[in-house]
């Protein structure tokens, strides 16, 4: 149901009220020139009353020519008054066969178009009114039913318009809001079909091994020798230290070692102290078998 339902039946219920005050005015009123015809024209009232109400309430056929169609009834049960009223008519106060019920198409014009719409057709029932003033005997022509016609055309068919509006913002809001959960279900949808295809994937492939399985393999185990060969602590090698100096020491100008053999401590000049220089020598020499054979276990150790 769109926002217009409300002002439809809103015009339906004002039509039934001014055919039931039209009713009254006519049974009050004695002295028209034709009241059987009067009678006539509110019975085509009622049955335009009842058909409008039902055309107006179906979408469908709730458009121009509609429109047109009540406007001609309301002018032709509006025009037929000088005929009925007769002499009646000029009395001060009088009001047409119709009464207010004339103002029923301004108000549907009202609705459905705006108010610029709903001011001509209060233009068109005003300048009607206006001839059937003008052309009875003695009628006083009176403008508040015209300015009333304009006012509630105006109005109403501005506050419809404004419904219209605030209805149609309301739907592009809540197409919006219905978009935007959609592609939010859809991501979530792709989010996970993208995480179980991966888990699926790496399921299968180690399932099926292969290539890929036996260099993951390789790798995990070249990334555990490694972590394992960076925990151990480092090992003391004091045979290398031992040689190291020892080659040091022979590599050293002045030990005393023999220009020619470098491997032969050189002979102490004088005999004086040759014992002193003796023992020297002999912890030298030792020195240097020490610092060889530490040599030699290295060099094994490296074979």
């Amino acid at each position: 149901m769109t926002i217009e339902g409300p002002f439809w039946r809103a015009i339906a219920v004002f039509r039934v009220a001014s055919l039931v005050y039209a009713g009254v005015l006519m049974a009050q009123h004695e002295g028209f020139a034709e009241p059987l015809t009067g009678w006539v024209v509110i019975a085509v009232m009622a049955l335009w009353t009842a058909a409008s109400t039902f055309a107006y309430s179906v979408r469908a056929l709730r458009g121009r020519p509609l429109l047109v169609i009540d406007m001609l009834v309301t002018l032709a049960c509006l025009l037929a008054t000088p005929y009925v009223q007769g002499q009646f008519q000029g009395q001060l106060g009088s009001m047409p066969v119709p009464a207010i019920w004339v103002a029923s198409p301004v108000l549907a014009w009202a609705v459905y178009g705006g108010r610029r719409l709903g001011a001509v057709a209060a233009a068109i029932v005003a300048v009607a009114d206006l001839w059937v003033r003008v052309n009875g005997p003695d009628s006083p022509v009176l403008l508040n039913g015209a300015v009333l016609l304009f006012m509630a055309g105006i109005v109403v068919g501005h506050v419809a318009r404004l419904a219209k509006q605030a209805e149609e913002r309301m739907q592009r809001a809540a197409e919006m809001e219905a978009a935007q959960r959609e592609r939010e279900r859809l991501a979530r949808g792709i989010h996970d079909s993208v995480l179980q295809v991966l888990a699926l994937v790496q399921r299968r492939g180690q399932e099926i091994g292969g290539e890929a399985a036996r260099a993951r393999q390789a790798r995990r185990a070249a990334g555990g020798g490694a972590a394992r060969a960076a925990r151990r602590p480092p090992r003391a090698d004091g045979l290398g230290r031992s040689a190291g100096a020892a080659h040091e020491a022979r590599l050293r100008p002045g030990h005393g070692l023999h220009p020619g053999h470098p491997h032969r401590p050189a002979r102490q000049r004088g005999r004086g102290g040759g014992g002193g220089r003796a023992g020297g020598a002999g912890q030298r020499a030792g020195a240097l078998r020490a610092g060889g054979e530490g040599v030699g276990l290295r060099g094994g150790g490296g074979g």
